[in-house]
Order: structure tokens, then sequence, then C-alpha cells
């Protein structure tokens, strides 16, 4: 009976390599397919481009993702799993709200510096309408903002921050945090360097923070405002 059972941690380690392999070259595929799709747009990417980036044939990146749509599907959905799990912030009525906003508007400047090829991606598909992922955006987007402006709701009636309309703050602050990502090529041109440097997302992140700070700043008994 022993000898039945020795070849079973030789191939429970064999099915582990395979698994780590096929992480691995998924990883791979990925990486290189977003900045594809950042540079051409999905209907200019193509899988053979991606392939090669990538160092594979066309057949064997199929193999992984069988079709141009289901790898872009897959791009939107990391891209966007990050990008909620950095922004669930605000979910927090018991906090400060000046600390809150800090942190998220940190948050989002961070994923502009951390990954600009995602944020671009996922930039060109709204611009385009989102054709593509509308549906997933409905299904997980406005559920978040809906939290989000419920927790301004509460700051707002306990008299904790200014009333603000909070939905167009988010959309400014959304705004305001992208564009250091998607349009970082012109801001690099305008600054005459060839890319932004970590300076700049931290000047960036105190003078947002700074008015995001005074728009919500509530008003004292003298009209004067106070940071939250």
């Amino acid at each position: 009976m022993a000898s039945d059972k020795s070849p079973a941690p030789q191939l429970k380690s064999a099915s582990g390599r395979r698994l780590q392999n096929r992480d691995r070259l998924e990883s791979d595929i990925l990486l290189q397919a977003v900045r594809v799709f950042a540079e051409s747009g999905y209907e200019g990417a193509s899988i053979a481009t991606i392939a090669e980036r990538a160092g594979l044939s066309k057949q064997n990146l199929m193999y992984y993702f069988p079709s141009k749509q289901q790898l872009y599907q897959r791009v939107l959905d990391d891209v966007l799993d990050d990008w909620l799990a950095r922004m669930d912030l605000l979910a927090h009525p018991d906090d400060e709200p000046g600390d809150v906003l800090r942190a998220y508007i940190s948050a989002k400047l961070r994923f502009s510096r951390e990954q600009p090829w995602a944020s671009r991606v996922y930039a060109l598909e709204v611009i385009n309408g989102a054709p593509l992922y509308g549906g997933q955006i409905r299904d997980r987007v406005v559920p978040l903002l809906r939290k989000d402006i419920a927790v301004f709701e509460q700051w707002i009636a306990a008299g904790r921050i200014a009333p603000v309309n909070a939905t167009h703050l988010m959309f400014t602050i959304w705004a305001m945090t992208q564009s250091y990502a998607d349009f970082s090529a012109q801001m690099a041109l305008v600054l005459d360097r060839k890319q932004l440097l970590r300076r700049d997302f931290d000047e960036a992140e105190q003078l947002i923070t700074r008015m995001v700070l005074a728009v919500v700043a509530v008003p004292d008994l003298t009209g004067e405002k106070k940071p939250p």
C-alpha cells in the first residue's frame, strides 16, 4: 500500500508548479495587455502585439484568453478591483471628515502614480461611452458612489461639514486626481521633464486636499470657515 501512495506528493508538487506557471504567464499577459490597451485603445490593440510583448505566440496567449474582448474584460476587471479597493475609504461616517477626505485623495493620487496605464485604459473606455464595460460600471461604481454620497449627507446633517453637492464634489475629486495619470504627458511637457516626479504628486496632493477641505469647511457663528 505504501508504494501506491508514494507518488502523491510528487503529483501535488507538479500540479502546484503548473498553477504557479499559469499564474505567472497570466500576470505577464495582463501586464502587457494593460499597456497596449492604454496606448491603442480596444479597437487599435491586437492580440498579436500583446503576445509578442509577453514573449508568447498568439496561439499560446489565446489558450489563456480566447478572445481580445475576454482579455480586455479581464484587464478592466483587475483595474476596477484595484481602484475600488483603494477607494473604499468614505464608508466610515464616524471618522473625522478631514481625515477621511485626506486619505481618499491620497489613495486616488497614489493609484494614478502607481497604475497610470490602468487608469488610462479605464479612461479610454469611459471616454468612448463605456460600450464594453458600462454594465460593470453601473453595477460596481455607482453603488459605491451612492454609499459615499450617503456619508457626506450624514456629515452635513450632523453639521460636521458645510452643505455641498456631494455628487459633483466626488466628480471633481476624480477629475483632479485621475488627470495626473491620464494627462501626465501634457503635465510633464509643461514642467519640461520626461515624466512626473514623486514630488509632483506630493505637491498635487497638498493643493487638492486644501481645496477640498476649504469647500467642505463648516462655517462658525461669525460666518468664517474652519477646517472639518
